[in-house]
């Protein structure tokens, strides 16, 4: 009877230390609720629009409905796809002023509301077929397509969005998790349009047809930027080929 009381309470013990050592694995681990605040601590700025809605809790809600993102790879490989994730998010929210690089999460919506389904949210999701992707990745149907204002009024769903993004490949492209962890071989096509494996094919993923292959570029080096801030916050190299420059962007083969 002793050997059955001890085997139990072993057994019990070996359960909580898995649970414990798999909770210290997830995004918060390395985001904490203090470094997001210092990360982003513009965006309740009395300035920003989107004042209160991009909140810790709400992230971390999101990023645990993921379970690859943020716990991938050794530790500086993990806190690599946090910085990039938070750098490119960061510029498509940015309301600070240029080159200091601590405006992120400041605006919820594009300035240009002219189409129905304009940017909203941490990765500025656009396009009514991104919204039925999305909507369909984070488990809410055509909710999205329906009513596109949940990505700007709900804050779990808004960064569920943009984690969605994040993990997801779509048509030719790699997802921006599997480039920033390591993951991705470029293919001959990538090869011969100068796509190699860095942060700067992140970009070309996001906003490829807008920034990429036309020299230098003020949205390209602002992305840059930011992850560079938060590369120093966390103590791990940004890596090689930051930028897109010279890279085609995917739309075009």
């Amino acid at each position: 009877m002793k050997f059955i009381n001890v085997s139990a309470v072993a057994l019990s013990c070996l359960f909580l230390l898995f649970l414990t050592e798999t909770l210290a694995q997830n995004a918060g681990s390395i985001v904490t609720r203090e470094l997001f605040e210092q990360m982003l601590s513009f965006r309740n700025n009395d300035v920003c629009p989107g004042k209160g809605f991009y909140t810790y809790d709400a992230f971390i809600a999101a990023a645990n409905s993921f379970p690859a993102f943020g716990t991938t790879g050794d530790d500086t490989a993990r806190k690599k796809e946090m910085a990039a994730f938070f750098g490119q998010t960061s510029h498509e929210t940015n309301g600070g002023s240029a080159g200091t690089f601590t405006g992120g999460y400041c605006f919820v919506r594009q300035i240009d509301q002219s189409e129905r389904y304009y940017g909203r949210g941490p990765i500025q999701l656009t396009h009514q077929s991104n919204y039925e992707r999305a909507g369909q990745g984070i488990g809410v149907g055509q909710d999205l397509v329906n009513n596109p204002d949940l990505v700007a009024t709900d804050p779990i769903i808004s960064f569920k969005t943009a984690i969605w993004f994040w993990m997801t490949a779509q048509d030719n492209k790699p997802s921006c998790h599997s480039v920033i962890i390591g993951q991705w071989t470029p293919s001959p096509a990538d090869t011969a349009a100068n796509r190699v494996p860095g942060y700067g094919v992140i970009t070309n993923i996001i906003n490829g047809g807008l920034e990429c292959g036309m020299g230098q570029n003020p949205a390209v080096e602002s992305r840059i930027g930011f992850y560079r801030r938060y590369c120093g916050m966390l103590n791990v190299p940004t890596g090689e080929n930051l930028d897109c420059n010279n890279q085609r962007n995917f739309a075009q083969g």
